[in-house]
């Protein structure tokens, strides 16, 4: 049975149905190449936690720990498929090419459908076009759905105004407009996703995956938790 908007707002959450976007490359952990099971796991458990709750979560996976290109996603697609439904979570992979043998092809309507029965959907191969990234795949997959929100999942706790790793002054954003992400040339997501959330006012939070239980902060609306993109006031 799905979850209401008030069952949602009763349980203390902002959001009903969230699209969370992760990189190939934060699932290497500390690898040089593949996917780091561990931090499947780790993910998949902070995902499991979040669906209880009664949100309905979709994902797109990256493929940058492989090499780019539509198999990479479909790969870090199906492995993160696979530590879900070990920790009984039912999920299903929509593809935009044509793989049955590996995962369903993609129907907004199907992916919707699935959201509502409570199954957590992953979204692999991008957009199924060359030239756009699993970023633009991410915010056009949350449009489709109507997702409440993206969350994009990084390595550090926000949008800085430079690299905190190479630049330790760097300052971190509350919150920020999309036409300053673009304005700034701030690496949040490719500048043709972040026009695409402007131009349907849908928001972004940037937040730090490695701290547990970020996931569950965002979709309860906890304060200073990661940075949020938006039209601003």
């Amino acid at each position: 049975m799905s979850t209401t908007a008030k069952e949602t707002e009763t349980n203390g959450l902002v959001y009903r149905r969230v699209l969370l976007k992760i990189s190939g490359e934060a699932l290497m952990g500390g690898q040089n190449y593949g996917i780091d099971v561990d931090v499947a796991h780790s993910v998949a458990q902070e995902l499991k936690a979040v669906h209880e709750l009664g949100v309905q979560v979709a994902v797109v996976v990256g493929g940058g720990n492989i090499f780019r290109g539509v198999s990479a996603t479909v790969m870090n697609a199906v492995v993160l498929q696979d530590a879900l439904e070990k920790i009984a979570v039912d999920t299903r992979v929509l593809s935009a090419v044509d793989i049955p043998q590996l995962a369903e092809s993609f129907i907004r309507r199907r992916a919707v459908r699935h959201l509502e029965k409570g199954r957590v959907v992953i979204f692999a191969a991008g957009t199924g076009n060359p030239y756009f990234t699993t970023d633009s795949a991410a915010a056009l997959r949350a449009l489709e759905i109507k997702a409440d929100i993206i969350l994009k999942a990084t390595k550090v706790d926000g949008v800085y105004s430079a690299d905190p790793v190479t630049n330790p002054s760097a300052e971190r954003f509350g919150e920020i407009t999309y036409q300053q992400v673009l304005e700034r040339q701030l690496k949040v997501m490719d500048a043709s996703a972040i026009s695409l959330c402007m131009d349907n006012n849908l928001p972004i939070v940037v937040f730090n995956m490695r701290q547990p239980g970020n996931i569950r902060r965002v979709v309860s609306g906890e304060a200073g938790v990661g940075t949020r993109v938006w039209l601003g006031n």
